[in-house]
C-alpha cells in the first residue's frame, strides 16, 4: 500500500522553519523522524479495510439479524463479537487527525461497503419472519426497536470504547478486538435491524437504523480524532485542520439534529406517526320502563268495584362506561386479541383511550378484559397494559 511518510512528516526537519519543526516534535516526541513514520505507516495499514473486514460484517449482519428474528439479546451479542475488528473506523479518525482527505474516503467506503453487508445480514434473519405466523411478528420486534434507539448509556459506552480502541491501534503489537466489540455493538445492530426491518415492510424502523448508524459513526469518528490528537498525531499544515473541523462540524449538526427531533425510533425519524384522537361523548342516562295503567273497575249488582293495585315504575340504569388509557411500559403500544391469548385483530398505540365493556377474565395466569376501540372495534386486551380510575356509581331515582 502507499505510505502516509511523505505527506506527514519531511525526510531532515532540521532544514524546515522552527514552526514546522515544533509540530513534527509533537508527533510521539520520543521517536525519531524514521520511527515515528514507520509508526504511522503501521498505523494506517493496520486501519486500512481488508478483505476479512467484509467476510465478517457480512456473517455478523447475518448473526444479529436470527438475533433479531428470535428476540435474542445473547444472539444479538453473538454478532457483535463475530464482527471484524473495527479499524477503518480508527482509520477514519486518524486521516481527520492528520487531514488526509485521500485516506478519510478510503476507510469511508470501506465502512460504508461493510455496512451494506451487515444490512443484506439483516434481510437474511428478515426474510425468515415469513415463515412464521402473522401473529408472532410483532412480538419478535422488541430487540429491533431497542437497537434503532438513541440513548444516553449508548453515547457513553461508545465514548469509551472508541477511547480504548483508538489507543490501543496506536500500538500494533496490542490486541484490539476486545474494545472493538464495544464498539461493534453500537454500530452493527442497528444496521442489522435496518435490514430486518426492510424485509418485514416496517418503513419506519428501516429509517430509524440508518439515522442511528449514520450518527454513532460519526460520533465515534469524532472520540477516535481527539483521542489520536491527545497521544501527540498533528497534521503536517495548517491545512490539514480543515478536515478536523469538517467532521466536527457534521458531528455536531448531528447530535443537535438528534436532541431536536428526539429519539428515532420513539418519534420515527423520516416518517410521520399516525395519531389516532377520540373524544369520549358517551353520557350516562336514565330511562324508565313505561307501565300500563290499571285496568278500570266495572260494577256490578252483586259486587262491589275494587281497584287492581299496581306496581311503582321500576327504574333502569345504564351503567356508566369505565375508560381507561393504554400504557405499556416496556413498548410502543400493545395487541387487540379476539379472545384472550386468541388472534390477533389490531394494535393500539400508547395514550390510546378505550372503554372496558365487561368484566375481568383469568387465562393462562393473566388477566384480560374486553374493551371498545373509537372505531368500534371490539376485542379484548390485557388488564395490566390498562390504566383507569375506578368510578362510583351514582343512581339517581326518578
Amino acid at each position: 500500500m502507499s505510505t502516509l511518510s511523505s505527506e506527514q512528516l519531511p525526510d531532515d526537519p532540521n532544514i524546515l522553519p522552527p514552526a514546522r519543526r515544533r509540530r513534527a516534535r509533537r508527533l510521539l516526541a520520543p521517536l525519531g523522524v524514521d520511527e515515528r513514520a514507520n509508526l504511522l505507516d503501521r498505523f494506517a495499514h493496520r486501519a486500512s479495510p481488508s478483505f476479512e473486514f467484509f467476510l465478517f460484517s457480512l456473517l455478523s449482519g447475518g448473526v444479529i439479524g436470527l438475533g433479531l428474528l428470535a428476540n435474542s439479546s445473547a444472539v444479538v451479542v453473538l454478532g457483535c463479537t463475530l464482527a471484524p475488528t473495527l479499524a477503518p473506523a480508527v482509520g477514519m479518525a486518524l486521516g481527520t487527525v492528520i487531514g488526509s482527505l485521500r485516506f478519510f474516503l478510503r476507510n469511508l467506503g470501506g465502512i460504508l461497503v461493510g455496512a451494506i453487508l451487515t444490512v443484506i445480514g439483516g434481510l437474511f434473519g428478515g426474510a425468515l419472519t415469513h415463515l412464521l405466523p402473522l401473529a408472532e411478528l410483532e412480538m419478535r420486534l422488541t430487540e429491533a426497536l431497542r437497537a434503532t434507539q438513541f440513548t444516553l448509556p449508548n453515547f457513553v459506552v461508545l465514548l469509551a470504547t472508541m477511547i480504548l480502541l483508538s489507543s490501543t491501534m496506536t500500538h500494533p503489537e496490542r490486541p484490539a478486538h476486545l474494545p472493538s466489540v464495544g464498539v461493534a455493538y453500537l454500530l452493527f445492530p442497528p444496521l442489522s435491524a435496518a435490514g430486518f426491518a426492510l424485509a418485514v415492510g416496517k418503513r419506519e424502523l428501516f429509517a430509524d437504523g440508518l439515522a442511528v448508524f449514520v450518527v454513532h459513526l460519526f460520533f465515534a469518528v469524532f472520540v477516535g480524532a481527539l483521542t489520536l490528537a491527545f497521544l501527540g498525531f498533528r497534521p503536517p499544515t495548517p491545512f490539514g485542520y480543515t478536515l478536523g473541523g469538517a467532521v466536527t462540524l457534521v458531528t455536531v449538526v448531528l447530535l443537535v439534529g438528534v436532541g431536536s427531533a428526539g429519539v428515532a425510533a420513539r418519534h420515527h425519524l423520516g416518517f410521520p406517526t399516525p395519531t389516532m384522537t377520540f373524544t369520549p361523548t358517551l353520557t350516562p342516562t336514565l330511562t324508565l320502563t313505561p307501565t300500563s295503567p290499571p285496568p278500570t273497575a266495572t260494577p256490578t249488582l252483586t259486587l262491589t268495584p275494587t281497584r287492581t293495585p299496581t306496581k311503582p315504575p321500576t327504574p333502569t340504569f345504564t351503567p356508566t362506561p369505565l375508560f381507561a388509557v393504554v400504557r405499556a411500559t416496556n413498548s410502543e403500544g400493545v395487541l387487540l386479541r379476539e379472545r384472550p391469548s386468541g388472534a390477533i385483530v389490531g394494535s393500539l398505540l400508547n395514550g390510546v383511550v378505550v372503554a372496558v365493556t365487561g368484566e375481568l377474565r383469568e387465562h393462562q395466569g393473566a388477566l384480560w378484559v374486553p374493551v371498545l376501540l373509537p372505531d368500534g372495534k371490539i376485542g379484548w386486551i390485557r388488564w395490566d397494559y390498562l390504566v383507569t380510575a375506578t368510578p362510583v356509581a351514582t343512581p339517581t331515582t326518578p
